[in-house]
Parts: C-alpha cells; sequence; structure tokens
C-alpha cells in the first residue's frame, strides 16, 4: 500500500480544488490550468521556506520549473496547435459549405434525411479536422436545413454535437483529446497511437451511435424550438416589439439619436429608423430626429406607456415581425448569434463590451438554453453558447460572421471562400495523414508541416494563423500536462489505483475496464475533457499493470470516454454551441445522452476487449 505522504495529499487537494473550478469556471478553464502549473512549480520552494522557519521537516518534491513548462513545448500542444491550423485552411476554402448545400437539396423536408445526413457528414469531417471546428462551420448548415424542411432545429442540432463527439474517435486527430493521451500513452507506455490505431472501434462506436440517433435517441431528443417561420416568433417576441412615430410636438425634434434615444434611462432598444420610406440601420447615432420619424423599438408594455408620453411620441398601429425588421433590398438583417467558447464577451455585458458600437448591431432578446430574455437586457452578462437574437446592416452580419466572438446560426453570402484552393488544402490534410500513417514522421512535424504549407500555398494567410488557434485550449493542455507529472511522481497515481484494483475482487477484469470507462464519462461530463484524460490515464496505467492486464486498452477506455460527454451541456464544447440554438434545457442532455452514455459504455468496453485484448 501506498504510504500517504505530503506530496500526495497536495497533489489531491490542488485536484479537488481544480476539479471544482473547471466545473464551475468561476474563471476560465485555460486560467485554472495555468494556476494549477505555477501552483506546482511553487509548491517546492515554498515548501522549502516552511522547512527553514521549522513548519516542515523536508521540502515536498514535485514538479521542476522544466517539467511545469514543459507542457508548451509537449507533441500534444504543438500538434493541437498545428491542426487548428490545418482545419482554418480547409474552412476558408468553403469546401464543407458546398458539402452542406448539396445535403439539403437532398433531404428536402424529411427529418429522417435530415437527421441522417447531418450525422452522416460531421461524423467523417471530424475524423479528419477538429471536430469543434466542425460543429461551428456545420451549425448554420443545419440550421437552416431546418428552417428549409420545416423541422424544428432542436431535432438536429443535439445529434450534430453527439456526431461530431463520436466522429472524433476515428482518427487520432479527430480531438485534442486523443492527441493528448497519444502523447500520454507514449510516455507512459512507450506505446503513441498511430493514425488509424483505433479506427476499426471508432467506426463500431459511430455506428452504434448513428443508430441510436436515428431511432431511440430521434424519440427522446424533444422539439424545444418549433419548426421556424419568423426569428420574431422564435424568440416570442410579439409584447416586445413595436414601432413609434415622432409628434410635432415631441422634444426629440432637432436631437441627434444618440442623445435622445440611446442613452435613455427607459429600458428600450432603438432597431431601425424609417423615414420617407427609406430604412436605417446602425450606426443611428449621429442622426437629427425629424418630425414624422417612424422607429422600431424593443420595450416591454409598461415601459413604452411612460415612453411615450414623456418622449412626445405616438404608437404606430402595425405588427412588428422579421418581414418588418429585414430592410427592404439590404439583404439578411436579422440573424442568431451564439457567444463561442473563448469569446472575448464572455463575462461581459451590452454595456461593458459596448456591442451597439462595436458591432454597429442591436441585441433584440437572449436565450439561454431553454430561458428566454427580452427586457433589461443591458446587465446581463454573456456566457459560452448563450444565443442572440441580433439587428444589424447586411455589412454588420458578414463581419460577425467572420468574427471569432460569434457563431452566425444561419448561412450568411459570403464571397471570401478560396474556392480555388479547395484541392490543395484536402491534398495538404491528406499528405499530414499520410505521413503519420505511414511512420515516416511523428505527426507533430507532419502537422507543423502542414500547417506551414497552408501558408505557403496561400490557402491560409499569415495574419489568419494566429486567431486560427484556440488559444484557450492551447493553454489548457499546457497547464493540465504539468498535472499529470505530479500525480506519477508523488504517487497519486499509484494510490488512486490502488483504490480502483480493490473493484477486482468483486468485478471481472472487463467490469475493471468497464468502471474505468463510467468513472472517466462521468468527470468528463461536468470538467475539462483534457483534464480528464490528464488525471485518469497514469492511474488507468498503475491499475492495469498491478492487475497484470493489457495497459493499452485501459488508455483506450479512459480515451474515448473522455471524448463521449453526452450528459451536460457543459461537458463537451460542442454541446454548449447548440445549447442556445436548440432551446434545450440542461435535463435534455441527462435524457438523449444518458441513454447513449450507457449503450457506449457497453460498447466500447466490448470493442476494446475485441479488438485489442485485456
Amino acid at each position: 500500500m501506498v504510504a500517504l505522504t505530503p506530496g500526495i495529499v497536495v497533489v489531491f487537494a490542488l485536484i479537488l480544488v481544480a476539479l471544482v473550478l473547471f466545473a464551475t469556471e468561476p474563471v476560465p478553464v485555460d486560467v485554472t490550468a495555468i494556476s494549477v502549473m505555477v501552483t506546482l512549480m511553487l509548491v517546492e520552494p515554498v515548501s522549502g521556506l516552511f522547512v527553514d522557519v521549522g513548519l516542515l521537516g523536508s521540502p515536498i518534491p514535485m514538479v521542476s520549473p522544466e517539467e511545469g513548462l514543459s507542457g508548451f513545448a509537449n507533441a500534444a500542444t504543438l500538434t493541437v496547435l498545428a491542426m487548428f491550423i490545418l482545419s482554418e485552411g480547409v474552412q476558408r476554402t468553403g469546401i464543407v459549405q458546398k458539402l452542406g448545400a448539396f445535403i439539403s437539396r437532398y433531404t428536402v423536408d424529411s427529418e429522417s434525411r435530415q437527421l441522417g445526413a447531418t450525422i452522416g457528414v460531421v461524423a467523417p469531417i471530424s475524423g479528419f479536422i477538429n471536430n469543434t471546428a466542425a460543429v461551428a462551420i456545420l451549425l448554420p448548415m443545419v440550421t437552416d436545413l431546418a428552417e428549409r424542411g420545416g423541422t424544428s432545429p432542436s431535432k438536429l442540432l443535439l445529434p450534430l454535437s453527439y456526431a461530431s463527439m463520436f466522429g472524433g474517435m476515428l482518427t487520432l486527430i479527430g480531438t485534442s483529446t486523443n492527441i493528448l493521451a497519444s502523447e500520454l500513452s507514449d510516455r507512459l507506455l512507450g506505446q503513441p497511437f498511430g493514425m488509424f490505431e483505433f479506427t476499426q472501434l471508432g467506426l463500431v462506436v459511430s455506428l452504434v451511435g448513428t443508430v441510436y440517433l436515428l431511432t431511440l435517441g430521434r424519440v427522446l431528443t424533444p422539439e424545444r424550438i418549433k419548426p421556424r417561420i419568423d426569428l420574431t416568433e422564435e424568440f416570442e417576441m410579439a409584447d416586445y416589439l413595436t414601432e413609434v412615430m415622432v409628434r410635432e410636438d415631441s422634444p426629440l425634434v432637432g436631437m441627434r439619436v444618440s442623445e435622445a434615444l440611446v442613452e435613455t434611462d427607459f429600458d428600450v432598444d432603438l432597431l431601425q429608423l424609417i423615414r420617407h420610406n427609406k430604412v436605417f440601420l446602425e450606426p443611428l447615432g449621429p442622426k437629427e430626429i425629424q418630425v414624422g420619424d417612424v422607429f422600431a423599438l424593443r420595450t416591454d408594455r409598461d415601459t413604452l406607456v411612460g415612453f411615450l408620453d414623456e418622449e412626445g411620441l405616438d404608437l404606430v398601429p402595425v405588427t412588428v415581425d422579421e418581414a418588418e425588421l429585414e430592410a427592404a433590398g439590404e439583404g439578411q438583417n436579422l440573424v442568431e448569434v451564439v457567444i463561442a467558447p473563448g469569446s472575448s464577451l464572455v463575462g461581459e455585458s451590452l454595456v461593458s463590451s459596448r456591442f451597439r458600437q462595436r458591432y454597429d448591431a442591436t441585441v433584440l432578446a437572449l436565450r439561454r438554453g431553454g430561458e428566454l430574455v427580452r427586457k433589461r437586457l443591458d446587465s446581463v452578462q454573456f456566457r459560452v453558447g448563450d444565443t442572440l437574437l441580433v439587428q444589424a446592416a447586411t455589412e454588420s452580419i458578414e463581419r460577425m460572421d467572420q468574427n471569432r466572438d460569434f457563431i452566425v446560426a444561419q448561412e450568411v453570402e459570403r464571397h471570401d471562400f478560396r474556392e480555388s484552393k479547395i484541392p490543395v488544402a484536402v491534398g495538404i490534410v491528406a499528405v499530414v495523414v499520410a505521413l503519420a500513417a505511414l511512420d515516416f514522421v511523428p505527426i507533430v512535424v507532419s502537422a507543423l508541416a502542414g500547417a506551414m504549407a497552408m501558408v505557403a500555398t496561400r490557402c491560409l494567410r499569415p495574419t489568419e494563423i494566429y486567431d486560427a488557434v484556440q488559444w484557450d485550449v492551447i493553454f489548457l493542455l499546457a497547464g493540465v500536462i504539468p498535472l499529470g507529472i505530479a500525480m506519477e511522481r508523488t504517487g497519486a497515481a499509484e494510490l488512486l489505483a490502488e483504490f480502483v484494483v480493490l473493484s477486482s475482487e468483486l468485478l471481472p477484469l472487463v467490469g475493471v475496464l468497464g468502471l474505468f470507462y463510467v468513472v472517466t464519462a462521468l468527470l468528463t461530463n461536468v470538467i475539462s475533457n483534457n483534464a480528464s484524460v490528464v488525471l485518469m490515464v497514469p492511474v488507468a496505467v498503475e491499475a492495469a499493470t498491478t492487475l497484470g492486464a493489457n495497459a493499452f486498452s485501459f488508455v483506450l477506455a479512459v480515451t474515448f470516454a473522455a471524448s463521449t460527454a453526452f450528459m451536460t451541456p457543459v461537458g463537451y464544447q460542442t454541446n454548449l454551441f447548440v445549447y442556445g440554438p436548440g432551446g434545450y434545457r440542461f435535463t435534455d442532455y441527462m435524457r438523449v445522452g444518458g441513454p447513449m452514455q450507457l449503450i457506449f459504455a457497453v460498447a466500447t468496453t466490448l470493442g476494446i476487449v475485441f479488438f485489442f485484448g485485456l
């Protein structure tokens, strides 16, 4: 039995704090990870000070500065960084959008076809480009697919997220988790994953997942949002949109819009100005108000009464809907946008972010899962996955579509795709995969070479590289890798493994393997999937070694479980992507994902035993 040393106590305490912070996210997960890294490097020198004053007998060994910072130079971190760049190069060609357009012509108005096409497109794509990027690219396509076919987007978006997860298990490069697990397996067992190491198992679980989503999963997936005809109906805006006209005796006449209406104390948002049958959108602030001007407003009925009296305005008897808010001849003006992971708006509000001025856009409503917010919007702090109903000029919406802070949930007409580069970008990814699959060079080398090739061939511009990388994921990886090292060095992993080994007295070996899958799956539903791998892989290796089992099989069980967080919206980034646009409730993930998680636990465990042995 491993003795409980001060080092183990410190590591467990740090893990506990980290788990709480990962689950509750008072700060972003990458900040938590870097804090863990810094704390690990400080333990030994700080404990040395305690020794000097007689509070400790000896310093607590932990990780050296070199080991603490090793995550930044780790092959997994650099490979994931390169894969983000490769994914962006493919995305910039517009090939995925072309595929989506082709699929929409095939599916027409059949929900079964739409569901099958959604799963059939996202799963294989997620095997070769980062699966979070795949969902971000395909979400507008799937939303439009639902609209054109008269289907609720709720019936398609959750399957989109789930399919991207099991599709990511087809190859080594499907998820950052696979790459990190491969690096851990190499360090602990001297056995990294090959490019197609577990493809046969990935195909089995993908088939199981597809059958589930097309049958029982389809029945369990709720229709939270009705098939969309009008965005204002979807957000239930009937009682919050109105038009008013400026009277001759109004004190607003001659004032600038920014002075009179934008900065008013009333809970009112100005959406558009109609003057002489011409519609004006943001920026409206500099315009001078004239008699007869008509303003479209977002406000509630109680506020409207006082606002009309004080500002000298008359109510215009018209129904304000999507058609009314879409400025004739101006293109697309009303869209849903999702706050993306890593967005600079997370934790900000409309006021603190200066949203209107920054994006020349107005927010009419906010949907957070099944909750709708349509008044007092200025003070609501944004979270990842929040869906905003936004009105703006077409040019502003196109800029938002290219902004990493957002995912625009409808397809936006864009003219900057580099379609001539499609064969080049696809060829680069194919070469990267081939070089790694043939073991000609390590995956980190081929991925970095591919990233540079994307720039050299002009699939990507040099300035676009930095925007392509999800830096929060990179810092998360760099921060949690030293935690795994600390678990091994202090004996914490070995101690945890001894407790797991006790279960072998009650369970057969295949049951212990399944237990690792279930524990990891439960853990990854509340914390980062990468953190789950770092915590569980060392324990799995120690347990397997003690039991005389195939440690590689145990590593695979942890890897697959960490990438299948079906039961909560916070378990995986793709679940958050669809949370707002699908109008889901937190319990929907348990309702649909719970049975799927159990089925995957059985299928994956048996598949590992069949393909890799115990």
